[in-house]
């Protein structure tokens, strides 16, 4: 009985590391796909929306966002995730863009703390506005998990994807930059999340 017991236990043993292996594989084999599918160059797409929508956390996406808003690709544009106490006349400054465009044209939403804060806040904001269309303005690396928030939030609206690129992270050879790289295993292990809890 004790040499089944340990056969046993040394089976599940291996079962157990050969799952754990299988595991680490699979999320090795879905990073590597993660990383090689993100736009390595900024990419502000043409077209007409009702709104754009810049997610904040990062450098250069106010500046995509407005320059979108300047070239006509939406009527107005929401900075979702603002920290609180930031003004207008704040974001303003330095952005050389007229009072008038942002009085007219640019709302501040303070509530959103994630990304999912940013999809809900995004959501009721479009239906007060009734719009039905957005291009969404944020980091390369943070597009695709973004897009499957926003996704799950607004099936009925059209997205249009205008990555930004942070100019210290190295999209195009991440493997020898550790900063980047562990930027994005961290970033595609909140997609795969997000992935189970939006499909669970």
């Amino acid at each position: 009985m004790a040499a089944i017991r340990a056969r046993r236990r040394t089976w599940l043993r291996r079962g157990v590391s050969f799952a754990v292996a299988g595991i680490i594989l699979l999320w090795l084999g879905g990073f590597l796909l993660f990383a090689a599918q993100l736009p390595r160059q900024a990419n502000l797409q043409p077209g007409h929306s009702d709104a754009i929508v810049v997610l904040t956390g990062g450098a250069g996406r106010l500046q995509a966002g407005l320059q979108l808003l300047l070239a006509g690709r939406g009527d107005k544009m929401l900075i979702s995730g603002v920290e609180s106490g930031i003004t207008v006349t704040e974001l303003q400054a330095g952005q050389g863009v007229g009072t008038d465009k942002f009085d007219c044209c640019i709302e501040l939403s303070y509530q959103a703390r994630d990304t999912r804060g940013n999809a809900l806040e995004t959501t009721q904001w479009m239906a007060r506005h009734g719009y039905h269309s957005l291009h969404l303005v944020t980091a390369s690396y943070h597009m695709p998990r973004s897009l499957l928030l926003f996704q799950r939030a607004m099936p009925a609206v059209t997205l249009v994807a205008n990555p930004v690129i942070r100019e210290h992270v190295k999209l195009a050879n991440w493997w020898l930059f550790p900063g980047t790289m562990r930027l994005l295993a961290v970033e595609y292990s909140k997609y795969l999340i997000s992935l189970l809890l939006v499909y669970a």
